[in-house]
């Protein structure tokens, strides 16, 4: 067995002459200060600074990419404790988890988790039922000092930004705490919030006429017109704003957008707050909200972050039994050339907005997404994400969208993540893969030597910064 768990070459070409390039490119910007300007840590995490309280509700617990492995299986959740606020046997949850580790062989998660195993940890023992019980005590043990307090971490990792994602209702306390604590990370390190506002833009979600009506009791507006209903939206991202955000987010199922006459908004609106809107009523309102949104982005300066495709929840058991995003989401295709021109033809040609797009639809990387962000002055491509955050993943988007974008049409990397101690891990791989490309395309005379590492630092850091506004 090997002495360690990850090799200093993983991820680079095997051809050694190319290997030394990606090598020498990957030494520049492998101690860069690390920019997570989309992710969904907890803010509270870091307003409390209390210790993480075992390895199974730090490893497991959160993290959709293990649980669903896990599940896929045929392990119960219920024996993974998943949902529950409290794991009352993380023992026991641990030993579950190591005893199926094999699962994770040739997928991302197992590149992270060795990551943070070995480079946090010092471990060097493959995670299997036998060291299940040396990895637990050895993470509790550091877990219980100072060096693994919250804060500690954030600057042990060399994170600059750190963005979590936040509903319109939330108070925001948090966050406010983190600045009235009087904690001052090194160098302008900073965490910040971002506007999620789809449990007020999208009728799907429970009680949506609830919500909208706690919306208009937070911003003193009457939420349940039409007018009121965008003030009270305006009045919440002035909110974020006012605590350092500076993106919103939309999670949809598609990429429609829609420019209805006020009249006709407001008619959809009324009939959507009802509760007796059909499912095309919906997804017009939803389509209408994101025109919106990028109006009020032009408005405010907020860089928007538009991720469709996804089928959430899709297992009806599982939804109904631990709540929802427990795993079961799953991609499908979506169009976007069409989708996103009336926004477009509203909004595409101010360059003081940006919209970044995401995708989960592989096939419209280089047909649709390459070519809308290589014309369009306000849109960029975002890394690739969720399902395509995987080596293969990040080359394939890096050899679909460079032909068309370039490097500058696209926003670097972002680690969308609530697995806190995989941030390191998943940024690691983000500059080892792009490194490797780099490095290919020196090695072609594609690209001169100096360019390569120029490129290397802007989609480190550089991209995501200038992207983001941070």
């Amino acid at each position: 067995m090997k002495a360690m768990l990850i090799d200093p070459d993983r991820l680079f070409p095997a051809e050694p002459g190319v290997r030394n390039i990606a090598r020498a490119l990957y030494e520049q910007v492998s101690n860069l200060p690390l920019i997570s300007p989309h992710g969904h840590t907890q803010a509270g995490w870091f307003a409390r600074n209390q210790p993480f309280p075992d390895p199974a509700t730090l490893f497991v617990q959160p993290d959709h990419y293990v649980f669903r492995m896990l599940y896929s299986q045929g392990v119960s959740m219920d024996d993974l404790e998943i949902g529950q606020p409290v794991i009352r046997n993380p023992r026991r949850v641990w030993h579950l988890f190591a005893r199926h580790y094999y699962l994770f062989r040739g997928t991302p998660t197992r590149i992270w988790l060795d990551y943070a195993f070995q480079q946090l940890f010092g471990l060097e023992e493959r995670l299997s039922e036998q060291s299940a019980d040396l990895y637990f005590d050895t993470i509790s043990a550091k877990l219980s000092t100072p060096s693994f307090l919250p804060r500690a971490l954030y600057e042990q990792f060399h994170l600059e930004v750190l963005a979590t994602t936040d509903s319109p209702l939330d108070s925001l306390a948090d966050h406010q705490a983190i600045r009235d604590s009087g904690w001052k990370p090194r160098g302008n390190a900073r965490i910040l919030p971002t506007f999620r506002p789809d449990p007020v833009v999208d009728p799907e979600f429970p009680g949506f006429g609830e919500r909208i009506a706690k919306l208009g009791e937070q911003t003193s507006e009457d939420a349940l017109t039409w007018k009121g209903y965008l003030n009270a939206l305006a009045k919440a991202r002035a909110r974020f704003r006012a605590l350092g955000c500076t993106a919103t987010d939309h999670g949809h199922p598609s990429a429609q957008t829609a420019d209805l006459p006020e009249s006709e908004a407001a008619a959809l609106f009324a009939k959507v707050i009802s509760g007796k809107s059909a499912a095309a009523e919906q997804e017009l309102f939803r389509a209408q909200m994101l025109t919106e949104m990028a109006r009020m982005s032009v408005e405010d300066g907020l860089v928007m972050q538009i991720h469709p495709g996804s089928v959430r929840n899709h297992n009806r058991f599982v939804s109904e039994r631990y709540g929802r995003d427990m795993g079961a989401d799953i991609p499908r295709a979506i169009n976007y050339v069409d989708a996103l021109r009336p926004l477009l033809d509203r909004f595409g040609n101010e360059i003081g907005l940006t919209i970044i797009l995401f995708m989960l639809d592989e096939s419209t990387i280089s047909r649709e997404l390459a070519p809308l962000a290589g014309h369009y002055p306000c849109l960029r491509l975002g890394p690739p994400w969720w399902f395509h955050d995987s080596p293969e993943g990040m080359m394939r988007f890096r050899e679909l969208a460079t032909e068309t974008a370039g490097f500058y049409n696209t926003v670097g990397f972002n680690d969308d993540t609530r697995a806190f101690l995989s941030i390191p891990a998943r940024h690691d791989m983000a500059r080892r893969v792009d490194c490797a490309f780099l490095a290919r395309l020196v090695a072609e005379h594609r690209l001169e030597e100096d360019e390569a590492h120029e490129v290397a630092h802007d989609l480190t850091y550089g991209l995501a910064k200038k992207a983001y506004r941070l």
